[in-house]
C-alpha cells in the first residue's frame, strides 16, 4: 500500500469519523448528546478543569464506538458464518462503549448536580457574548463543521482538499468577518481581507476548488459570522 503523506492521512482519518457518524445511529446520538452538553457546560458557566473533564469523558465515548464499529467489520469480513468466538468479540467491545458510557453520564451527573441553573446560565450566556474568545471560538467551529458537513453529504472533494464549499476560503473569510466584527483598526481589516482573497485565489490557480466552490466558501465565512454576531452581540 503506498503510503500516504500528511494531508492524505488527516482526509483518511476525518473521512474515517464521517463514514462512522453517517452509519452507525448511536455515533450520531453520541455527537448529538456531546454537542448539546458542551454548550451547557458553557452556559452554566463551568470551570475549565470541568471542561476539560467534560470533553475527556465525551471522547471516551466516540473512541469506544469507532473502535466497536471498525471491530465488528473486520470480524464480519473475516468471519460470514456463525461464530460464537466473534459474538463474544463484539460483546467485548460493545461492553467498552458502554463503560465509556456509564463513565461519561457519571462525571456529567456529578458536574451538573450541584449547579444553581437559573443564575448560571444568564451569567454563562453574558459570559459568552462579552468574550470575543468565545464567540470566534464557536464562529469557526460552526463554519469547519459545515464545511464538512456539506462535503459528506455532496459527496464532492475530500475533507481537506477539493469539493463544495471551499473549506480554505470559508475560514478564511470567517477570519476576516470576525475581526471586522471585533477590530477597531481599519488597516488591519483591509490587509486580513486581502489575504483571505489571497487564500481564496490560491485555491483557484491550483485547480483545487472552481469558482462556485470558491465563491460558495466565502459566503458561508461571511454569512456564518453575521449570523452568530447578530445573535450573540
Amino acid at each position: 500500500m503506498k503510503k500516504q503523506n500528511l494531508v492524505q492521512s488527516f482526509n483518511s482519518a476525518i473521512e474515517g469519523f464521517i463514514y462512522v457518524v453517517k452509519t452507525q445511529r448511536n455515533m450520531r446520538l453520541h455527537f448529538l448528546v456531546a454537542i448539546l452538553v458542551l454548550f451547557l457546560g458553557i452556559y452554566l458557566n463551568l470551570e475549565k478543569v470541568e471542561i476539560l473533564l467534560l470533553f475527556i469523558a465525551i471522547c471516551f465515548v466516540m473512541l469506544a464506538e469507532m473502535f466497536n464499529t471498525a471491530i465488528e467489520m473486520n470480524t464480519d469480513l473475516l468471519e460470514e458464518s456463525f461464530n460464537p468466538i466473534v459474538r463474544i468479540i463484539k460483546d467485548i467491545s460493545a461492553g467498552c462503549v458502554l463503560v465509556a458510557s456509564v463513565n461519561a453520564f457519571i462525571v456529567g451527573y456529578l458536574l451538573f448536580l450541584s449547579r444553581p441553573w437559573k443564575v448560571h446560565i444568564e451569567s454563562g450566556i453574558d459570559k459568552i457574548k462579552s468574550s470575543p474568545w468565545h464567540i470566534t471560538l464557536i464562529t469557526l467551529v460552526v463554519v469547519l463543521f459545515l464545511v464538512l458537513l456539506s462535503k459528506a453529504l455532496l459527496h464532492r472533494g475530500t475533507p481537506l482538499r477539493g469539493g463544495m464549499p471551499s473549506g480554505h476560503a470559508a475560514l478564511a473569510f470567517s477570519i476576516w468577518t470576525t475581526i471586522s466584527f471585533l477590530g477597531t483598526n481599519h488597516i488591519a481589516i483591509v490587509l486580513v481581507f486581502i489575504l483571505a482573497l489571497l487564500v481564496a485565489r490560491s485555491r483557484l490557480a491550483g485547480g483545487i476548488h472552481t469558482i462556485w466552490e470558491v465563491i460558495a466558501g466565502a459566503a458561508l465565512g461571511v454569512l456564518v459570522p453575521t449570523l452568530i454576531f447578530q445573535i450573540l452581540r
